[in-house]
């Protein structure tokens, strides 16, 4: 059997598990140790070499994973730093200075909505919200002064999806940065950087780590635009532990693995979803019934572990539902092992107000499912309880 492929060009899975990974020299570790040193040995510039200082973002753990992260994503180059936002708030900082404008998508995680509205005007930034779905928006928010142009994709929490074109001309148009939050469709289901996208973000702390047990960010783009974000980074002190870099790193070994598990997990569960009779709307992308359903499908190579619901009865049968879950936890965040359950009326968007959270779509009823790695016969069992626990009046 003939196979003309380049060897030099390794699948998604060969790079999780080998990217950026230590020398192979005999009697060195095949996992590259943690390295908590703060500072190391330097003498002069003579030595050919820049002084490492973990809040620099240069120690060993702090590289590979942002080596393996580039990897990845397909970019020059990558930057772990201390949180999902972090990451989004300096690759901002790094391009929009006072009297500058950011265009970004109304659809977006509640603390990066804050951001735009509230912090970003203090530094002299402003913001513009457009419907991400209107393909005309994009270019009549864009002024000479938009410096970035910034969108999530697959939404948190309503999982919709759209045309990476509108934006991506718009951006082009001013030569400003364009910036996508993928957090939900990790690498594994869409390499933004082929599709236009200069800095790919995520809330590394979901997905990427996968284990729930760190927090941090990554970003990803070219070699210029990385250094631009460590240099905000280095001046904010947002630099990621040199022990969270190390955990990062082994949950993306597994990254490939793990999402197909949840790609189809999910799938299964948003088709049982519907038919279960408390449940008024399932949203997933996977669905044919979703409304961007056509376009996640030429856009991405898998929907995702991400399952919405709206239950009947509204705020307070979504209470009962999360209350009454005995496998599944009720936990703020996503993209772990285990199935995660939260409404984000609560967590991610609490600091919107109620007609914003009509805007958003997130409306009463709505509760958000991270779907995990369980068995599911036991995570069915676990939601049909809860849906029967709702549907039941009290007394």
């Amino acid at each position: 059997m003939n196979d003309d492929s380049d060897p030099t060009e390794r699948g998604l899975a060969t790079e999780a598990v080998h990217a950026g990974g230590p020398e192979r020299a005999p009697g060195s570790p095949v996992v590259r140790p943690v390295v908590h040193s703060s500072t190391y040995f330097w003498s002069d510039p003579g030595d050919g070499a820049e002084p490492i200082y973990t809040r620099l973002g240069n120690n060993p753990n702090q590289r590979s994973v942002a080596a393996k992260v580039a990897a990845l994503e397909g970019t020059e180059d990558a930057l772990a730093l201390a949180s999902g936002m972090a990451a989004i708030a300096m690759t901002i900082l790094s391009a929009a200075s006072r009297g500058d404008h950011v265009v970004a998508s109304r659809s977006l995680y509640g603390a990066t909505h804050l951001l735009l509205k509230e912090e970003l005007p203090r530094r002299g930034i402003s913001a513009t919200l457009v419907d991400p779905h209107d393909a005309d928006a994009w270019a009549a928010a864009t002024t000479p002064r938009t410096r970035v142009v910034l969108l999530e994709l697959p939404t948190n929490p309503t999982l919709r999806v759209f045309d990476l074109g509108p934006p991506r001309r718009a951006a082009r148009s001013v030569g400003a940065l364009l910036a996508a939050d993928v957090t939900f469709a990790t690498p594994v289901n869409l390499r933004a950087a082929e599709h236009g996208v200069d800095a790919v973000l995520h809330s590394a702390t979901k997905y990427l780590g996968g284990h729930s047990d760190l927090i941090a960010g990554v970003v990803a783009g070219s070699a210029e635009l990385v250094a631009g974000v460590a240099a905000k980074m280095k001046l904010y002190g947002a630099s990621i532990d040199p022990h969270a870099a190390w955990l990062l790193e082994r949950g993306l070994r597994t990254l490939p693995t793990r999402v197909e598990r949840h790609n189809v997990s999910a799938m299964a569960l948003a088709r049982w979803f519907g038919t279960v009779p408390t449940v008024r709307r399932v949203l997933h992308p996977g669905l044919p019934d979703h409304p961007d359903h056509a376009l996640a499908r030429a856009l991405m190579d898998g929907f995702g572990g991400m399952v919405s619901i709206v239950l009947e009865g509204g705020a307070e049968a979504a209470d009962t539902f999360c209350r009454s879950l005995r496998l599944a936890s009720v936990a703020p965040s996503l993209g772990g092992v285990e199935t995660l359950v939260s409404q984000p009326r609560h967590t991610s968007h609490a600091d919107l107000s109620s007609g914003e959270l009509e805007a958003a779509g997130i409306e009463p009823g709505f509760v958000r499912i991270s779907v995990g790695l369980e068995d599911l016969r036991d995570l069915k069992a676990d939601f049909a309880a809860a849906a029967a626990a709702a549907a039941t009046p009290p007394p």
